[in-house]
């Protein structure tokens, strides 16, 4: 089901934007389903795969059906819906992009839940009585593996080929129970904050169920048309591998000044070996390039301790097991004048309120046979499933407030103050599934 990422394709992205005028536009433009196209839209029927060429379509084989009869006024009298989850994809250049989607119908209910590229999260369940329609709006990056300025790319695993990123499309998810798609635009956002991402697993946009991290819910936080995440974390990166892998150098391509760049690892550096390696040395002296680099392009550097592994002793406390790292960010933000999150304090704190049993439901435990291609249980102690990565995210919003407040102003206003000793219970939870499902365990640990 993923798309296949194609590199060196300027001349064909160019093309499309040469021949086909709606797309040339600054905003574009999609009604769809059954009925009149509003002026000035493209029409969307099931039958309008996606293909290079055009540059926009329903992507990656997901079938769709129309409404049956047309309602009142051209931008919402159809839609297309599917009983499983599906996909509509825009070729566009990288970049930040408001998106605004008509959600309804005038003859029956919607229940819709959306997420961009890899599962990331922005609208988790939306429903419309019959005949009411309404509008989502979200601010989404998409990018691609080109460092602007060189002739370098960022140096992708074998496995990120496959992701839906690293290309030039934005690829929208729709799932829920009843999800109505009226119309969609897109239209370019030059001054949206960016919130660069640089981690691990616990943050990067996991491309599929059950695994998740952070990252790809934290977009969900944020005022649309002010904030753009954009997630550069990789599973088993390390920070000096992030580094070497130039994704900080993709990072510095795309920043500008006033945008922030969150920075959390420790879960792999640790295990790495060499004379002088450590949390104090190697690691500490990679963080003050990270902060010093970020400045000289005008960003802000936000330092991030690790999040806790599910690790309790006898007494259901959290046991520590990233060593000093987290001791070690706390110094170098301190000596450093920089933001702090002190994500290791906050999901300690969290997951001790969820218990040893209850926080089986954040991490990945599930039984034998769950997944398709995994035969034996997951008891995954590192990895989330989507609830902790949801629960983690707020903990990062919590740390936000706290240590980085002219970001928390562009945060949603209507998003509650969120206590870490006082976690959400895993059954007030939505999350339908994405259709992709691998439960190969991430890289790292």
């Amino acid at each position: 089901m993923m798309k296949q990422i194609i590199y060196g394709n300027s001349i064909a992205c160019l093309a499309a934007l040469l021949f086909c005028p709606q797309l040339r536009a600054q905003t574009f433009k999609f009604d769809f389903g059954k009925g009149k196209a509003e002026r000035g839209y493209i029409k969307i029927l099931p039958g309008t795969g996606f293909d290079q060429q055009k540059g926009y379509g329903i992507d990656l084989g997901t079938p769709v059906v129309s409404n049956t009869s047309v309602g009142r006024t051209a931008l919402t009298d159809g839609f297309v819906t599917s009983h499983q989850p599906f996909y509509f994809s825009v070729k566009l250049p990288e970049g930040n992009y408001d998106v605004k989607i008509w959600t309804g119908d005038d003859r029956g209910i919607s229940d819709i839940a959306v997420r961009a590229e890899n599962r990331r999260m922005f609208v988790n369940r939306l429903q419309t009585e019959r005949g009411r329609h309404k509008v989502i709006t979200f601010t989404v990056n998409i990018r691609d593996s080109l460092i602007a300025g060189t002739s370098r790319k960022v140096r992708l695993k074998a496995r990120e080929y496959a992701y839906l990123h690293w290309d030039n499309k934005l690829t929208l998810e729709f799932n829920g129970s009843s999800p109505k798609v009226n119309a969609i635009e897109i239209t370019p956002n030059k001054k949206a904050v960016s919130v660069f991402l640089a981690g691990n697993s616990t943050v990067v946009d996991g491309p599929s169920e059950p695994f998740s991290a952070w990252g790809q819910m934290f977009p969900y936080f944020f005022q649309p048309g002010k904030v753009a995440i954009v997630n550069l974390a990789e599973s088993g990166e390390t920070l000096s591998g992030f580094i070497a892998a130039r994704r900080f150098a993709k990072m510095l391509s795309l920043m500008k000044p006033g945008d922030y760049a969150f920075v959390e690892f420790g879960h792999n550096d640790q295990k790495q070996k060499g004379r002088g390696v450590g949390a104090f040395t190697t690691y500490k002296r990679d963080l003050e390039f990270f902060i010093e680099e970020v400045k000289k392009k005008g960003g802000v550097p936000v330092l991030v301790t690790s999040v806790q592994r599910r690790r309790f002793d006898s007494s259901g406390r959290i046991q520590e097991t990233l060593g000093d790292y987290p001791a070690a960010v706390r110094q170098t933000a301190k000596e450093r004048q920089v933001a702090l999150v002190d994500l290791n304090a906050l999901s300690k704190t969290m997951f001790e309120a969820m218990g040893v049993e209850g926080s089986l439901l954040a991490f990945a435990h599930f039984p034998a046979g769950a997944f398709p291609n995994r035969k034996e249980a997951i008891a995954d102690n590192t990895h989330f499933r989507p609830f902790g990565a949801y629960e983690v995210a707020k903990l990062m919003v919590t740390g936000v407030r706290k240590g980085v407040p002219d970001l928390a102003r562009l945060l949603k206003p209507e998003e509650p103050v969120f206590d870490p000793s006082k976690p959400d219970a895993y059954t007030g939870f939505y999350w339908p599934q994405s259709p992709g499902r691998d439960a190969t365990k991430p890289d790292g640990n």
